[in-house]
């Protein structure tokens, strides 16, 4: 069980990641302003793994390809919900 935990955190950084180079078209490093600490690409790599760890064990899949497509989804769906989240405040604003 512990290999899958692994297994799946692993995958869904990596879609994390792969998720943020085709939003910005690169890698953007972590960097400290006056007032804000920006993560870059390990917001999305944190985000993708969270969220495939939490899919993991909530599912508790029987094989590594099970593992694999889970991974996948939940590092998508994790960016697609935090995107949504931020248009709904745009418009709660306006």
């Amino acid at each position: 069980m512990l290999w899958d935990i692994i297994f799946s955190v692993v995958i869904g950084g990596l879609v994390g990641v792969v998720g943020h180079v085709r939003k910005h078209g690169k890698i953007i490093m972590p960097r400290k302003t006056k007032k804000f600490i920006y993560l870059g690409f390990l917001e999305e790599l944190l985000l993708g793994a969270v969220a495939s760890l939490l899919l993991v064990l909530y599912t508790a899949p029987n094989s590594l390809v099970e593992i694999i497509v889970f991974s996948i989804i939940a590092g998508i769906g994790g960016d697609t919900v935090l995107n949504r989240f931020r248009v709904l405040s745009q418009e709660g604003e306006k």
